[in-house]
């Protein structure tokens, strides 16, 4: 009886316990939405689109919700899902494998008698970046570094003379250049660059544009490196010292002609435009050829490109290879700076370890086992890219919590978790919420294309509560900062309302 009794005695005491902590979380709620309210419901951000999810990061229950089940375009808050993928398809560890080959043979006096081929395999890093990256991006040398240690490996080889073509081969991927809703605009520039499994500084090159002295002369423009791939048209003039300067750049989807035109004070500083190239295997294989030739070797052939597999490819020999930084570099990069083309890169690269898809719908319908092992209700993901650019791809508030949540009980979560920005730190996160409670405990994804700004991953509270959320925002009229202040707003409510430290001391 008396067993019984302390037994009843532990279970009202528990269900007390419980219904307490229900009231606490109630004002807690009830007081992040009131600051929400007040931040949302004010002009100019009242007039956009909102959907937030907050979740306690250890049991899952959800402290606030508001259009958590409704579409959102997510721009780059679309890097999370991608880099999930590819972390736990590829592994952290996961190295990219460039190799040049050919299918001709090699004779003792150095020539070789076939093709010199450029096989990629979707390393996105073949550039002069320095990793690992630590609070900023950094270079050592040319923008062509990889291929140059690639010629030296060639050279080494004794090859003189090449009787063949110096090819650049992509087929690793399907060609693909343009996920579906990149706008026509988003070619021209870095951001937007097309995709390849050969990636040679991102597929770009860099216009430096140098004005005169003095009024009226002469401005300079060079291109580094040299590109084959267009010719520029340059229309800019030097004006006044005094003057505002106004610059405009034109390219027709597949023309070969780049115009810039305009004006640029005297005397000041040089402007770099980083220009997108369309054609990344012929690009490659040009940058190529030229540095054998800088190394003294002889080209008999032309510069090719090849997008289809070759069928006695078996018959090749491996001449230089290049292994990559561990994917797990690889994607802090990509999170940290938000680079579309490296995600592009990452999604193909693990959809091909089930071997080359035949269709685009094909290649947007693979990561759907993943997106339902990692618990995202079915349908909350409507993909068509893999980096956010696409202005079709749709989420919810609800897929991005859930996959925040099943990413950090595995194993590849410290990789993931270090990849994100760092509130008032590093990444695209590094001008934001640089003072505390939320400077250094926001890590999270932010996304930006136009009319759409979001921001989902995890905070820490000043008690130690560990929080998952993502709050989007769609149709904004309202400029940049604007939004970002009213997100950040949100996001110090959430911190300072859901702290447990808080709640003790308010009982």
């Amino acid at each position: 009886m008396f067993c019984i009794l302390i037994g009843l005695l532990l279970c009202q005491f528990a269900v007390a316990q419980e219904k307490g902590s229900q009231e606490k979380m109630g004002l807690a709620a009830a007081r992040f939405a009131g600051r929400v309210e007040s931040l949302l419901g004010a002009a100019p951000v009242d007039k956009g689109e909102w959907g937030l999810l907050v979740v306690d990061a250890d049991s899952g229950a959800t402290l606030y919700e508001k259009n958590a089940n409704d579409y959102f375009l997510p721009a780059s808050n679309m890097k999370l899902l991608t880099t999930a993928l590819a972390l736990d398809t590829l592994g952290p560890e996961y190295k990219f494998r460039t190799t040049v080959e050919t299918n001709g043979t090699l004779t003792p006096d150095g020539k070789l008698s076939g093709d010199l081929i450029l096989v990629g395999r979707g390393d996105p890093n073949l550039s002069n970046r320095k990793f690992p990256f630590d609070t900023k991006e950094e270079f050592d040398g040319p923008p062509e570094k990889a291929l140059a240690e690639l010629a030296d490996a060639i050279a080494a080889r004794g090859v003189k003379e090449i009787t063949g073509d110096v090819i650049g081969d992509d087929s690793y991927f399907p060609r693909e250049r343009y996920p579906d809703g990149w706008e026509i605009d988003d070619m021209v520039w870095e951001y937007g660059a097309a995709i390849s499994a050969i990636v040679v500084d991102d597929n770009t090159v860099t216009l430096t544009l140098t004005p005169g002295e003095k009024a009226g002369g002469a401005l300079t423009a060079v291109i580094e490196p040299a590109t084959r791939e267009f010719v520029l048209k340059n229309e800019v003039t030097t004006i006044g010292a005094k003057e505002k300067p106004d610059l405009r750049l034109t390219r027709e989807p597949g023309g070969d002609t780049v115009v810039v035109s305009g004006v640029m004070p005297a005397a000041s500083a040089p402007r770099k435009l980083v220009l997108a190239i369309q054609e990344p295997a012929l690009h490659a294989a040009n940058l190529l050829a030229q540095l054998l030739k800088d190394r003294g070797i002889k080209i008999d052939g032309t510069v090719r490109a090849v997008h289809e597999p070759d069928t006695v490819a078996a018959a090749r020999t491996v001449l230089a290879e290049h292994l990559s930084i561990p994917l797990k570099d690889s994607v802090k990069l990509v999170n940290k700076i938000s680079q579309n083309l490296h995600t592009e890169v990452l999604l193909r690269a693990a959809a091909r370890q089930q071997g080359r898809w035949a269709t685009p719908e094909d290649l947007q319908k693979f990561p759907e086992a993943f997106y339902a092992k990692a618990g995202i209700p079915e349908g909350d993901v409507i993909q068509t890219d893999g980096s956010g650019l696409s202005r079709h791809d749709l989420v919810t508030p609800r897929a991005f919590v859930a996959l925040l949540a099943y990413a950090q009980k595995q194993p590849w979560f410290p990789a993931f978790q270090a990849s994100l920005p760092v509130a008032g730190a590093d990444g695209t996160l590094n001008e934001r919420m640089k003072e505390p409670p939320l400077a250094g405990k926001i890590h999270a994804k932010t996304g930006s294309v136009t009319h759409v700004r979001t921001l989902s991953g995890y905070a820490e509270t000043p008690g130690g509560r560990k929080l998952i959320f993502s709050f989007l925002s769609n149709n904004q009229g309202a400029k940049n900062h604007e939004v970002h202040s009213a997100i950040d707003g949100v996001c110090l409510a959430m911190v300072e309302e859901f702290d447990e430290k808080k709640e003790a001391t308010k009982q």
